[in-house]
């Protein structure tokens, strides 16, 4: 019987409408109804039609199986016909967009604080995805918002728990829910894509590598994948038990919090390929023996090459980058001839790309990368990517990376960020600076003059919705540029983004110091924006 909970509205405070979901402390959603005001919300606005089915899935943070067997009540409460749910409440973002695509289900819940810290004392987030397997537009997700201020009622079954850890089906009501191996299908996906006769036979050969799965989701999925089916040995794989808090460490694959994955490739015993991913998979960090490689480089080079998998070859339809990566991919796609899309910060503006054909490989400076093999990034996908790449080339990481900016040139490229720093100060330094655009042009810093500066906007090319202040822009004169944004990843305080860039030609500098070339851009910014005197900070927090 279905049951009505009457409750006083959840205040969402500090979510912003155009947001793809609700990121907050684990204490906040163990409030009385927070969790389930929002997913009911979801429920509202997406109104499942007879016979939906919904995916539901997470990375198996603290707090993951209590929020999914109430997920489960209330969707068999509203409707829905069968509910997929991965084993142990587990299902990477990637795995999460195919298993919605593969089943057609209608949506999902995905259960996640992406790179965020875990455990009782940290972040917790529930995000919808739709039926492309993408997160939801603006359109969804500020309507959801909207219903969060308004609700004041959720509906639910009464039921026991189910077995999370027991494959097969049962049933909630009437509705069936199927615990599925949270691995295989996303497993087979790959095998579709790449060539993996090659790669194992360059690990015979004596290929090695290290992948830190940060105690995080993608380590059930490496260990199938990397040792199981590709042959790499045993221990291959570190750190590849998903735990609730991560193991106390920040599963966020940078170069601060997977320093020792850089140590060790950084020094005299490095395996050939070091590699990394984040809390719920859809993150990478690629390091070789002796070369970091940046994300927006990473997207580059596998543009450049992406047609070397079997699943891509001769479909590179075009190119789409956030606003804030660097422009390394767009001289890839002015060399192949395709387009490349500049989009603000946000895996769903890939979407309607992907959807209608228009781009075929997306990519962000934050570590995220993926293809329209799904509508997520993929932390695992990029690695494989990587393998392929290098096992038909026959080349190390760090020469494929000589031989791209000896044919692109080379985008220097940093991101400072500031975090947990004071909301009204952030929002200050913001304002202050969008009002000072008009001014810009023309004035110097330092060797730099300033060329143009604008706040983003993007018109979709397929839909042709625009969103509006995505950032700040700033352009010199030389072509180096430096950008503004504030994240909404945290779940305290505001986090100052602030990324750096500058172009050298083939001929030019390709292999100087990355701090030592941005100097003149670093100055630049500070001087700009006033980071120093509206957060009082002196240096940021993570260089990466």
């Amino acid at each position: 019987m279905i049951r009505t909970v009457t409750v006083p509205t959840t205040p969402y405070e500090g979510q912003a409408p155009g947001t793809s979901g609700l990121r907050k402390k684990v204490r906040v959603f163990q409030q009385p109804n927070y969790a389930e005001n929002f997913i009911q919300s979801v429920f509202d606005v997406v109104r499942p039609a007879p016979g939906a089915v919904l995916v539901i899935g997470g990375d198996g943070r603290f707090h993951n199986r209590e929020v999914i067997q109430q997920a489960i009540r209330m969707a068999a409460a509203n409707g829905y016909a069968r509910v997929l749910v991965g084993r142990g409440g587990i299902l990477s973002t990637p795995a999460a967009s195919h298993v919605i695509r593969k089943y057609g289900a209608s949506g999902g819940l995905i259960l996640s604080a992406s790179h965020n810290p875990g455990g009782p004392d940290e972040d917790f987030g529930i995000k919808y995805n739709i039926a492309n397997g993408g997160p939801a537009p603006e359109s969804v997700t500020g309507a959801i918002h909207a219903r969060t201020e308004t609700i004041d009622r959720w509906l639910t079954v009464k039921a026991d728990d189910i077995d999370l850890d027991k494959l097969g089906e049962v049933r909630v009501a009437d509705t069936t829910v199927a615990i599925l191996d949270p691995v295989a299908d996303y497993a087979e996906l790959m095998e579709t894509l790449f060539d993996f006769d090659a790669i194992r036979a360059m690990v015979s050969s004596g290929f090695t590598m290290r992948f830190d799965a940060m105690g995080a989701v993608t380590g059930p999925y490496a260990h199938e994948i990397l040792e199981k089916r590709l042959g790499f040995e045993q221990g291959t794989v570190v750190h590849g038990t998903p735990l609730e808090d991560f193991g106390g460490h920040h599963p966020d694959p940078n170069l601060i919090h997977a320093r020792d994955l850089y140590d060790l490739m950084m020094g005299p015993d490095a395996p050939d390929l070091g590699a990394a991913s984040d809390g719920d998979g859809d993150r990478n960090l690629i390091i070789g023996r002796g070369r970091f490689v940046t994300p927006s480089d990473s997207l580059a080079m596998l543009a450049a090459n992406i047609e070397i998998a079997p699943a891509y070859r001769g479909r590179l339809t075009g190119i789409a980058r956030s606003m804030p990566t660097s422009g390394a991919a767009d001289r890839v796609a002015t060399a192949f001839g395709i387009p490349c899309y500049e989009t603000p910060t946000g895996w769903k503006f890939f979407g309607n790309l992907l959807d209608a054909g228009k781009a075929t490989i997306c990519g962000e400076e934050s570590a995220g990368t993926g293809s329209d093999h799904v509508r997520e990034k993929d932390g695992l996908w990029a690695v494989l990517l990587w393998l392929n790449i290098l096992a038909v080339r026959g080349i190390s990481v760090d020469e494929l990376a000589k031989s791209h900016w000896a044919r692109f040139g080379r985008n220097y490229y940093a991101r400072h960020d500031y975090e947990a720093i004071d909301k009204t100060n952030a929002d200050a330094l913001m304002a202050e600076l969008k009002a000072a655009l008009p001014a810009l042009p023309g004035k110097t810093f330092g060797p730099l003059t300033v060329a143009h500066a604008d706040s983003f906007a993007y018109t979709d090319p397929v839909d042709h919705s625009v969103s509006e202040n995505q950032g700040i822009r700033v352009l010199f004169e030389d072509g180096s540029r430096v950008v503004f944004r504030l994240s909404g990843t945290g779940t305290q305080g505001a986090t100052l983004r602030v990324y750096l860039e500058r172009y050298e030609q083939p001929l030019g500098h390709l292999d100087a110091e990355t701090a030592a070339m941005l100097e003149h851009q670093i100055a630049a910014a500070d001087a700009i924006a006033g980071i120093a005197r509206h957060t009082g900070r002196t240096a940021p927090d993570v260089i990466t």
